[in-house]
């Protein structure tokens, strides 16, 4: 998968992670291992997928004249991860939740338009 297509599928996968977000409740208890492994199932081709965006990102950002530095993909990186937990935990609140949001949107545009 391109690195263009990749972001693009990150996106729509993330879209439907806040929409979870918003729409679920907390679970009930956090430590339960039936819980754990839900979420690590569901989570462990998500994590490859933003692995895999990391080394294209920074491919992309050190090959062209972008308006990206590298940090920013290192840290949209991690802001992935955190928003990928937190749609399934639900323990941080909606406003930083969408801040981790709308900080990845950012770069996801910068990365699209520079392309």
């Amino acid at each position: 998968m391109d690195f263009l297509a990749l972001t693009n599928e990150l996106e729509r996968t993330f879209a439907q992670l806040k929409d979870k977000y918003l729409t679920s409740e907390k679970p009930l208890d956090k430590r339960d291992q039936a819980f754990f492994n839900y979420v690590k199932e569901e989570t462990t081709p998500l994590y490859k997928m933003i692995q895999q965006w990391e080394t294209l990102a920074e491919t992309f950002v050190k090959r062209r004249e972008v308006g990206v530095h590298p940090q920013q993909v290192v840290s949209t990186k991690e802001n992935l991860e955190l928003l990928l937990l937190h749609s399934y935990y639900i323990d941080v609140k909606r406003k930083r939740y969408m801040e981790l949001y709308q900080s990845i949107q950012y770069v996801f545009d910068l990365l699209r338009k520079s392309s």
